[in-house]
Order: C-alpha cells, then sequence, then structure tokens
C-alpha cells in the first residue's frame, strides 16, 4: 500500500479512533489492581503510538517524502524514463584570493593540501553580490584536475538544496562532490567546478529564487553576481555553465537555465516543481502583479514566450502527487518544444527524499557532464538563437 494518498490515512485514523476509545472507556473490569493499571498503562501508550504513526503519515503525505515501504525502508527503486520535448544525447588555485571580496577558500576536512591533484578541493567561501546586494555562504569543489594544468578553464554547476535545506546536505546526504570524484575517476564524468549554495539567502522566508520587487534579488545573484565573481578568481568558462537541485532547488535550477540561457545551457531538477509557489513560507513574491507571477511560473512561461535553446532533466517520484508532483512534471515536460530539449526520468514507487535523490545522481551527473558547454562559445548557433529570442529577465 502507498504511504501516500487516502487510504491508509482513513486506515490509521480509524484505529486511532478506536485506540483513544479503548484508552479512554474501555478500562480493565478484571483482576488484581496492578493487572488493571498495567492494561490501562498499555491502552494508553498503544493510543499514543498510533497518534504518532498518524501524525508522521500525514506529514508525510504533505511533503510525500516517502511513496512506499520499501522506499522508506531503503528497498530498492526501479527508474522509468520516458522522453518528450526533441532530441537529446547522452554519451593550484592562481592565488589565494578571495572569491569576489570574500576571503580565500576555508579549507574543509576533505582533502589535505597534498591531496588536491588526487581528490581536488572542497572549500568554503563567503559570496558577496555586488548587483545584488545579496551574500551567502557556499562550498565550492574544484575537481583534481584544477591543480594538473594551471591553464585549462572548468565548467561551473551550481547546486542547490531544497527549502529550508543546508548547504551541507549536498555533500553529507546526496554526496555530489564524491560522486563527481568517483565519474571523473572513471571516465565517466567531465571535471567541472562545483558551486553549492543555498538559494534561499533570507531564511526563514522562501523567496523561490526570485527578484522580489523590493526586496531580496535572488535571480541577478546567481545568475550574475556569483559568475561574476568565480570568473574574477577561478579558471572557468563564460558561458554553458549547469544547473542542479533538489525541490525548492530544482524549481531555482530550471527556472534560472530558463531566465538566462546565454549562461546556463542545462539544468537538472530533481523533484522540482514548476509553478509559481504562493505560501506562509514565500509572502507576496511579485507585489502583487500578476505578469511578475507569470513570468517566475515556468509552465506559462513554456506556452507564452520564446524558447530558450537549453536542455533539462526533470526527475520524480512516481508517488509524488499533485501540481508539484508527477502529475506537475509530466505537464511541464509535455510543454517543452525545439529548440529546447527535455528528459523525464520517474523513480518507481519513489518520494521526496534523499534516498530517491540518491537513485538517480548516477544520470543527473551524466546529464549534466554531456550538456555542459551548450550555450556558449563553443556552440554558436544556440547562443544566437537565445540572443535573438530576448528572453525576459527578472530584473
Amino acid at each position: 500500500m502507498s504511504l501516500v494518498g487516502g487510504p491508509l490515512l482513513v486506515i490509521v485514523g480509524t484505529v486511532l479512533v478506536f485506540a483513544t476509545a479503548g484508552a479512554v472507556v474501555g478500562g480493565p473490569r478484571w483482576g488484581p489492581p496492578w493487572v488493571r493499571v498495567a492494561q490501562r498503562l498499555v491502552l494508553v501508550c498503544g493510543a499514543q503510538l498510533v497518534a504518532l504513526v498518524m501524525a508522521a503519515l500525514v506529514l508525510n503525505d504533505w511533503g510525500s517524502f516517502y511513496g512506499s515501504w520499501s522506499d522508506l525502508f531503503g528497498g530498492s527503486n526501479g527508474v522509468v524514463m520516458t522522453t518528450a520535448g526533441g532530441r537529446f544525447g547522452w554519451g593550484s588555485h592562481e592565488s589565494a584570493s578571495a572569491v569576489g571580496s570574500a576571503p580565500s577558500l576555508q579549507p574543509t576536512d576533505w582533502s589535505a593540501a597534498n591531496q588536491y591533484s588526487q581528490r581536488g578541493e572542497l572549500g568554503s567561501v563567503e559570496l558577496t553580490g555586488r548587483r545584488s546586494g545579496q551574500r551567502t555562504r557556499a562550498l565550492v569543489y574544484l575537481p583534481p584536475q584544477y591543480f594538473q594544468d594551471a591553464h585549462t578553464r572548468f565548467p561551473v554547476v551550481e547546486v542547490f538544496p531544497g527549502y529550508p535545506g543546508d548547504v551541507r546536505q549536498l555533500v553529507t546526504r546526496l554526496g555530489i562532490p564524491g560522486a563527481v570524484l568517483d565519474g571523473i575517476r572513471a571516465h565517466r564524468l567531465r571535471p567541472m567546478i562545483l558551486v553549492m549554495v543555498n538559494p534561499s539567502l533570507v531564511l526563514p522566508r522562501d523567496t523561490e529564487c526570485t527578484n522580489i520587487p523590493g526586496g531580496p534579488q535572488v535571480v541577478t545573484f546567481l545568475s550574475q553576481d556569483v559568475p561574476a565573481d568565480l570568473e574574477a578568481n577561478l579558471r572557468v568558462t563564460s558561458s554553458g555553465w549547469g544547473l542542479m537541485g533538489q525541490s525548492t532547488g530544482g524549481y531555482c535550477a530550471a527556472k534560472l537555465a530558463m531566465l538566462a540561457p546565454r549562461r546556463f545551457g542545462t539544468a537538472v531538477s530533481l523533484s522540482g516543481y514548476y509553478n509559481a509557489r504562493h505560501d506562509s513560507t514565500t509572502g507576496d513574491l511579485w507585489g502583487g502583479s500578476t505578469r511578475q507571477q507569470d513570468l517566475n511560473d515556468l509552465d506559462w512561461r513554456l506556452a507564452h514566450l520564446p524558447i530558450p535553446a537549453i536542455s533539462i532533466l526533470a526527475t520524480i517520484g512516481s508517488l509524488e502527487p499533485g501540481i508539484e508532483g508527477l502529475p506537475g512534471t509530466q505537464r511541464f515536460i509535455g510543454l517543452v518544444r525545439p529548440p529546447m530539449t527535455a528528459r523525464l526520468v520517474v523513480v518507481k514507487n519513489g518520494g521526496h527524499n534523499f534516498h530517491d535523490y540518491v537513485s538517480v545522481r548516477a544520470v543527473a551527473l551524466a546529464w549534466l557532464s554531456d550538456h555542459l558547454g551548450a550555450a556558449g562559445s563553443g556552440s554558436p548557433d544556440v547562443q544566437a538563437h537565445n540572443d535573438r529570442a530576448g528572453h525576459p529577465h527578472l530584473d
């Protein structure tokens, strides 16, 4: 039985009603006093346990974190792949200076300095946006090849956690730097620089990667300030970058690629969504403007604006419901048309959790590796299309 949806909630809810009634009015009528006390204690504890299970199920139903029992207990998930929206294919620092005006990368325990040419470096840095006025702390991963060749420039992937996630989860839970290193060593992935940054710049508010009128300019920070800082201080390519994120971070990845196709040629959305969210965590993101709301809705953009020449991989659990689950993802993919390309990966019995994100991690990284550089100087036709299209940017 699915862990999301009505049937299980009805069953456990019914059990909760009877368990509570039994604890209140169904006390024991036989045995010595200590037996009656023990029986009453069992009834009360049983009712409390069922109540806790019910609360967990309600929370899981709201967030679609686990879709099935095998998903909850770590069973393997099958992956069903379908496609839509055109063709697709598979296939030492210069200095210790700051990124922008920030201090130099602060080393982590990922590797010692004498291991950089074998494992790469994972460092922490504070990014400060000159255009947006925003700032945040990020993790930057430099691959081993960065320290082996003093002249090569590398493509960049900006990686986002969900809301209200911690950027460190991208290392400890999703294991992105380690997976990239393994892929590079096995010659499955091209060397790439990772910038792991939390798009929720003003927690606890969920800004949904939006340039909020009179508020935080998150699009500007992520699509202009971060690239400018990296270009000034690291050997990076100037365009054709990638984006990847989970949940809200997935929405951010797809959205930024569509808003800034000159910079970002490809994106991966792990259980992301594609509509403009408005709830108690976001507040008013659009200054009351319906036009601004539409421009932040990716379905609306595909239906009404010129299509950017980018590629997007969307993954979703088969048991994630509603507009922010499988139906909503299928709708988005169905709206894709050339020159944009897209691929949908459905995790069988999958939900909204790290276990299922990890199950598609290799596919996601391979997609990025194959498509990095697609909108840069190496692809003038794509660049020319994006120049002509004049995609509305949310500055």
